[in-house]
């Protein structure tokens, strides 16, 4: 589903041609933050895994959740839409 909705998202957005910074309006900070407490969770995961047998779906979804919320993101900022 998550792949679903990245792709949808990413359709309407524009190439991205430049690295984009975090920011832009409340709800793509909003966003941005939110893909970083992902990714702090991934990574925790990533340790965690060094210890103890998980899931590797455990992993993807993280991953593909944090790539969802880039691309939500960059639709509040193209959208104009805010919080």
């Amino acid at each position: 589903r998550l792949e679903k909705w990245i792709d949808e998202l990413d359709g309407m957005l524009p190439p991205l041609t430049h690295f984009i910074t975090p920011g832009g309006n409340l709800l793509a900070a909003q966003f941005h933050f939110a893909r970083t407490v992902c990714r702090r969770a991934e990574r925790a995961i990533v340790r965690l895994a060094r210890e103890e047998k998980i899931h590797s779906e455990i992993l993807i979804y993280m991953n593909r959740l944090s790539d969802l919320l880039f691309v939500m993101s960059r639709c509040a900022n193209e959208s104009g839409l805010s919080a």
